[in-house]
């Protein structure tokens, strides 16, 4: 009880840095989303003591979208009791570190619904001390200010997505935009057969030499602050990379070039003298 007491204590003023409430679509010990509608129960519960809960893969708000360490990730956990029903909650941050700890909530009831539904109203319970009201630390503050400066990041990944969108659509309808322009600024046509020093990735066959020059040489990722440095075997520091909001994108430092995952190769891509360009990289993370 004492432990308890000083994790309730220290959760307390923890809790209130988060301004969300993940809520699973499945726990671990059901075999269907929402089964005995506990999920959609734990929403409920979580608002009623004054959380902003979210169900997990929902229309989440802008600030979260930018930035997932405003959530905690909510569980429930199932303990063993051959006849009683045993739930208890468990709040853990982006980083899976927990954050709290609730009392356990029980049933001696024999029947799955009724018994479930019972030790988990009983779990929630604890959270009526807690007396949540989000309230951000200076720590939090920061987090949120680290990831602002993700976003932008992400938005210059963004760009340079859609120059590569836009140089794929026009070498299939035969034109590409010239380094150079017109008299009036716009991008001068040119025939997509004059363009000859463009290496894009095609996923249906197998990358060209030109294309897996790096491929042969194994980097190694080292994990560095926001990010990873890539080095070879000497060791040599070849990038160094920083994370992005994107799943398998990184923004490489010093360049105007992007690594990302493309099928089972990782893909550094670039611009080199206007001209878009894609090496193969064989990266052990």
């Amino acid at each position: 009880m004492t432990c308890f007491l000083i994790t309730s204590l220290f959760s307390q003023s923890s809790v209130n840095d988060y301004k969300y409430v993940i809520v699973p679509n499945k726990y671990d010990f059901l075999k269907e989303n929402d089964q005995y509608q506990l999920n959609s129960l734990s929403k409920f519960l979580f608002e009623k003591y004054g959380f902003t809960a979210l169900m997990q893969g929902s229309d989440y708000p802008q600030d979260l979208n930018s930035n997932r360490c405003l959530a905690m990730n909510a569980d429930v956990f199932k303990d063993s009791g051959m006849f009683t029903t045993k739930l208890k909650i468990i709040l853990n941050d982006c980083n899976d570190k927990l954050i709290y700890e609730s009392e356990i909530g029980t049933s001696r009831d024999k029947e799955y619904k009724v018994a479930y539904t019972k030790a988990l109203r009983n779990a929630f319970e604890s959270l009526e001390t807690v007396n949540y009201a989000y309230a951000p630390s200076d720590n939090a503050l920061a987090i949120s200010a680290t990831a602002g400066a993700a976003d932008s990041e992400s938005e210059e990944i963004k760009e340079l997505k859609q120059q590569i969108q836009q140089l794929e659509s026009e070498k299939n309808q035969g034109v590409v935009s010239s380094p150079g322009t017109s008299p009036s600024g716009a991008a001068i046509a040119v025939p997509a057969a004059a363009v000859t020093t463009a290496a894009v990735v095609n996923e249906s066959k197998a990358p060209t030499s030109s294309e897996t020059k790096g491929f042969n040489k194994v980097l190694y990722a080292q994990a560095i602050e926001n990010g990873y440095q890539l080095v070879d075997s000497t060791p040599k520091v070849l990038y160094k990379v920083r994370k992005t909001n994107l799943k398998d994108v990184f923004l490489v430092e010093g360049k105007s070039a992007i690594i990302f995952k493309k099928g089972d190769n990782w893909v550094v891509e670039f611009y080199e003298s206007n001209i878009l360009r894609q090496e193969v990289l064989n990266i052990k993370f």
